[in-house]
Order: structure tokens, then sequence, then C-alpha cells
């Protein structure tokens, strides 16, 4: 969990920016959730060499395959996909700096989780405990730690998307309310 916190989570805005040009919000929250349950369940990281890059091409790879399995794919989102320039770069300080911010974020959201599921999404995605010795550990069925973990891992998303909704939602009225200064202004 550590690893995603520093190597992925940072690029996250990088990558829902590249899918909203090719998906539905539906669709873009449905690859992103799939992205990270790709990563969580990777048994190593170490062979991984840029998380940017991994985490753009789980991305990639996954709306590939939607889109094979809609037979009908548009000229438009191959073309996006295969454009897609994937860099392996050192992060600049803001870059660093705006993980740092997420990582906090997301650990605020840990926090906020239910008890029994912040625990267990602690222990299995946080220290890196085996599904079983969570459930040993607890006094809980391996399944009650998997439902955990993926409502864990569920809603975390759904509140890192509804902020970054209710962010383009307040730039949307700061812009609607420039541009009602400026007509005003110009009369």
């Amino acid at each position: 969990m550590a690893w995603v916190g520093k190597e992925v989570l940072p690029h996250e805005a990088d990558v829902r920016a590249w899918l909203r040009r090719t998906l539905d919000p539906e669709d873009l929250e449905d690859v992103i959730q799939e992205t990270y349950c790709q990563i969580a369940a990777l048994k190593d990281v170490g062979h991984i060499r840029s998380g940017r890059a991994y985490f753009f091409t789980a991305a990639r790879s996954i709306v590939l395959m939607r889109l094979r399995r809609q037979r009908i794919v548009s000229i438009e989102s191959v073309t996006e996909i295969e454009s897609l320039n994937i860099v392996g770069d050192e992060p600049s300080p803001e870059r660093i700096a705006g993980g740092r911010r997420e990582l906090d974020r997301v650990r605020r959201l840990i926090e906020g989780l239910p008890d029994r599921c912040r625990r267990i999404f602690e222990l299995r995605k946080v220290e890196g405990l085996p599904q079983r010795e969570v459930a040993e550990r607890l006094g809980v069925t391996e399944h009650v730690v998997e439902n955990d973990v993926t409502k864990g891992l569920k809603l975390i998303l759904q509140a890192i998307a509804q902020g970054e909704q209710n962010a383009e939602q307040a730039m949307a009225r700061m812009e609607h309310d420039e541009r009602a200064r400026n007509s005003t202004s110009d009369q």
C-alpha cells in the first residue's frame, strides 16, 4: 500500500485526465477501480521501475480489453490510446508535493472507514498481511476480509471521485462568475 501511495496514486489525476478524453464518467470510474484492483493483486512490485508508466499501461490494457469486448471500436479511441506517450521520468517538485497531499488525503479517507473495515484494510493493504492471517487475528472469515477490503477500496475511490467532481464544479462556477463579471464590465 505504501508503494501504491508513493508511486501510483500521485499519477491518478493524469490517468483520469487521459481517460476523460476517451471514456464516459461511469466507464472511467470502472477502469480506475479495475486498475487499482489489478495493482493490488500484485504479489510483488519490485520488478516495476516506474509506477507512473505501470499505472498508465495497466489502465490502457483495461481500456483495450473493454474495447475488444465491445466489438465496435471508434477510430478516435484507438488513435488516442496509441498516441499515449508513457514517460517514466522523475517527478517534478510540484508533482511530489501533490502526491504527498493525495497520500495524506487517502490516509484520512482510510481513517474515516467503518472501524472493522478500516482495521482489515490497514492490515491487508497497508501492512501487507495475508488474508488468512488478517482473518485469524480479527476472528472473522476470509470472506469477510475480502469483502471489507473491497468495500474499503470502493469507499475510498468514491470519495476521491466525489472530491474531483466537486473541484470540477467549483472551477465551472468560477469560470461562469468570471464570464459574468467580464460581460458586465464590457457594457
